[in-house]
């Protein structure tokens, strides 16, 4: 799933490239993943782009047209991507018969795709007048790399929760824009278990988590920035430490990077780094989960 990092690569990467010019087309591929209908999709047809954001996961197309202000929201899911062309093919899509969701034709001749593999289907896009009429952007909690979020943020956010810590980190109504892969860094870098209740962390525990996650996305983003869609995927399996690497040598300490297996997806984390040598059950095999 692309998190924060690879969605900024991608924010970035737009704003440079399609600001300034017009959407000619918005072909619908998928209707079931057009999650809006006022605007219509048609709003965009003619519409200037102004500009790109981030919004957590989401990625905002700004734009301005005769009419209004339509910004165009997609939400890239697990196993969603963006698909650049610059020159984009004239074939017609045939809806139900490719991965393709959405593609936007530009007025230069370039454009994208919203494509989508698997079976599993769970990419969003909506076209509003405001961002935060998509619901999933009005629940988000604050972004860990915004300036103003500080070691007391943190600290307030994870107060009292007697929950995983790595379930706080994936919450999007508690923080924005980290996932699966970036929570298993980032309590690897802070040498915490996942399974810590966060209301249990002690003052240092916080400071090491508040250092580890500040540094683990800053990175990050800085690696994805200037990369264009197409490489942006490799780049963040090779910055990895522990996630996606079940098997490997944890290269802090040498030790057997491990798995938890849960019903659509892992986690992975270091015993020797974050749980004081203890191998941590996997959901598969036992439920009796410490």
């Amino acid at each position: 799933m692309p998190e924060m990092p690879e969605v900024q690569g991608l924010v970035d990467f737009l704003r440079g490239r399609v600001t300034g010019l017009t959407i000619t087309r918005a072909t619908v591929a998928n209707i079931a993943a057009l999650k809006t209908y006022d605007p219509p999709i048609t709003a965009l047809e003619g519409a200037e782009i102004t500009g790109a954001e981030r919004h957590g996961k989401f990625i905002d197309l700004a734009t301005t047209s005769p009419t209004g202000t339509p910004h165009l929201v997609f939400h890239l899911a697990k196993a969603g991507w963006l698909r650049w062309t610059d020159q984009l093919s004239p074939t017609l899509i045939r809806p139900g018969k490719t991965p393709i969701a959405l593609r936007i034709a530009l007025s230069d001749g370039s454009g994208f795709d919203l494509t989508e593999a698997g079976t599993k289907k769970s990419l969003a896009y909506s076209v509003v007048r405001d961002p935060q009429d998509v619901p999933g952007i009005a629940r988000l909690g604050p972004d860990p790399l915004d300036p103003a979020f500080t070691r007391e943020t943190l600290a307030g956010l994870i107060a009292g929760r007697r929950t995983q810590i790595k379930g706080v980190l994936r919450d999007q109504s508690i923080l924005a824009g980290v996932g699966n892969a970036y929570s298993d860094e980032i309590l690897h870098d802070a040498k915490m278990s996942p399974y810590a209740l966060a209301a249990t962390l002690t003052d240092d525990d916080i400071d090491r988590l508040y250092a580890a996650m500040t540094s683990t996305l800053t990175s990050a983003v800085a690696e994805a920035s200037g990369k264009p869609p197409a490489d942006l995927k490799d780049a963040k399996r090779r910055g990895m430490q522990v996630h996606g690497r079940r098997g490997e040598t944890c290269p802090v300490c040498g030790d057997t990077v491990r798995s938890v297996f849960f019903a659509d997806n892992s986690l992975e984390y270091c015993p020797t780094c974050q749980t004081g040598g203890k191998i941590l059950a996997d959901r598969r095999l036992s439920r009796l989960l410490k």
